[in-house]
């Protein structure tokens, strides 16, 4: 969905933010916090002084989000053949996108939900993707909030956390 169609199923408001920035930070209602209602998420970008940078930082964030925290129910035996997850692994069994190209959040997306499928279990997670399981740890480990939404899912499937390699 394109972002026009996007901020027609949210609610964005706008503030004045508090903090550094100059004189016309408190004077301008520059800040945006975007909610979508369909699927309670909420971001918010306050960081520019322009409103315009900021409602386009948020549906960044926005779409950001949906790949991070919404889970789709995924079958393992069609991970290994989906199109995404076979444009960025190499021969060598890594997954290699990124954190820049377009394609990155969608492949996080489907890495997350795989590994919502196999219980937050890396090796079988791995196995399903077509990597191993030191490769799989490498790519979360590029995106910290993917490794944050990773262990969180760890600890509700009754696993210890991964540690960070470094």
């Amino acid at each position: 969905m394109n972002d026009r169609e996007l901020l027609a199923q949210c609610e964005v408001d706008t503030y004045r933010a508090s903090g550094p920035g100059g004189q016309k930070r408190n004077k301008t209602s520059s800040a945006v916090r975007v909610r979508h209602p369909p699927s309670g998420l909420i971001v918010i970008a306050e960081e520019s002084r322009s409103q315009h940078e900021n409602r386009v930082k948020a549906l960044k964030r926005l779409k950001q989000a949906f790949f991070l925290k919404l889970r789709e129910p995924i079958t393992l035996e069609m991970v290994a053949e989906c199109a995404e997850i076979k444009a960025v692994r190499t021969r060598a069994g890594r997954i290699e996108v990124g954190r820049k190209d377009v394609r990155f959040w969608p492949v996080v997306g489907i890495v997350l939900d795989v590994l919502e499928a196999t219980e937050a279990r890396v090796s079988d997670a791995g196995q399903s993707l077509g990597v191993t399981t030191g490769h799989l740890i490498d790519f979360l480990e590029v995106e910290p909030k993917m490794w944050e939404q990773v262990n969180q899912m760890r600890l509700r499937f009754g696993h210890k956390t991964l540690k960070t390699g470094g």
